[in-house]
C-alpha cells in the first residue's frame, strides 16, 4: 500500500505459533468450541483445523488466534484460504480483546470485519463495521462476490484512517465507508469513537448465512493463513524528505 511502511507481521515461517505475538481464541460459540490444539504452524502456513469433536457441549471444534499487540490506524492485510465444505465461519477481523478468550465486546470501541465467509457459499464474503462503545450499531456491510475462496489463496486488506475504512480484495477496492459522522441507534445519533484493536484470525462452526448443517464428509479440514501484516502511515515530513533525496 503506497504511503505505508510495514511495522508488524507474521509470515508463519516457523514450526509453532509465536506465543509472543499471539494468544488463542478459546470460547464455545454457535456450533463449536475453539481449542488451542487446533492451531498449528508448518510449511509457511498457520492452519486452524476444523473438525467434528465433542467439546464444551458442542459437536464441533474450531480455533483462532488473537494478536497480543493492539493497533489502530493503518493498513491491515492477510492472505488466506477458507476450508472446503459448508458450516464454517472463517474470518480476518479486528476488535479489542477483553482478555477472556472470546469475542465479548465490552472493551471495544469498534470492530472491523475484513472478511467473514460463511462457507455455505465459497463464492463471496462479507465486510462490515460495528460500533460497540455506548451502543451496538452495525453499518457499512457489503457482500463481495468472488471466485471459489476454498480453491486458492486470496489477499484481503483494510485501510483504517480517522475518517475512512476501505476494504480490498486482491488489491481491488471493494467497499469504502466514512467513519467520522454519528451513526443512528433507532432515531438517536451516536458518535463513532475509535479505539485500539487486536487482530483476529478464526474459523468456527456456525449457522450464519443460512447454513443448515456442517458438511461432515470433508472433515477434518483447515483454514490456512499465509501471512498477516500491519502497516503504518509514513509521516508527511518523511515522505517529503524522501522526495527531495530522490529528486537530487
Amino acid at each position: 500500500m503506497e504511503g505505508y511502511r510495514l511495522v508488524w507481521s507474521d509470515e508463519f515461517d516457523g514450526e509453532s505459533l509465536d506465543s509472543l505475538r499471539w494468544g488463542y481464541r478459546t470460547d464455545s460459540k454457535m456450533w463449536s468450541t475453539q481449542k488451542p490444539e487446533n492451531v498449528g504452524v508448518s510449511h509457511g502456513l498457520l492452519r486452524i483445523v476444523v473438525q467434528k469433536a465433542e467439546s464444551g457441549g458442542m459437536h464441533y471444534s474450531g480455533g483462532g488466534v488473537i494478536s497480543r499487540k493492539a493497533f489502530r490506524y493503518g493498513y491491515y492485510e492477510a492472505r488466506l484460504k477458507i476450508p472446503p465444505g459448508s458450516g464454517w465461519h472463517t474470518s480476518f477481523w479486528m476488535m479489542l480483546h477483553n482478555g477472556k478468550g472470546g469475542t465479548g465486546p465490552d472493551t471495544a470501541c469498534q470492530e472491523l470485519d475484513v472478511i467473514e465467509n460463511d462457507s455455505i457459499s465459497h463464492y463471496g464474503y462479507g465486510v462490515n463495521i460495528h460500533k460497540w462503545k455506548g451502543a451496538h450499531v452495525p453499518f457499512g456491510g457489503k457482500r463481495v462476490k468472488t471466485p471459489d475462496l476454498a480453491a486458492e489463496f486470496h489477499v484481503y486488506g483494510c485501510e483504517f484512517t480517522p475518517s475512512m475504512v476501505n476494504y480490498y480484495f486482491d488489491g481491488k477496492l471493494v467497499q469504502s465507508v466514512e467513519v467520522t459522522k454519528a451513526v443512528k441507534k433507532g432515531n438517536v445519533p451516536v458518535d463513532f469513537e475509535h479505539g485500539p484493536q487486536n487482530i483476529w484470525l478464526t474459523s468456527i462452526a456456525s449457522p450464519l448465512g443460512g447454513t443448515k448443517a456442517v458438511d461432515d464428509t470433508l472433515l477434518p479440514s483447515a483454514a490456512e493463513f499465509d501471512y498477516v501484516r500491519f502497516y503504518e502511515k509514513i509521516p508527511r515530513q518523511e515522505n517529503r524528505a524522501s522526495d527531495r533525496i530522490s529528486n537530487q
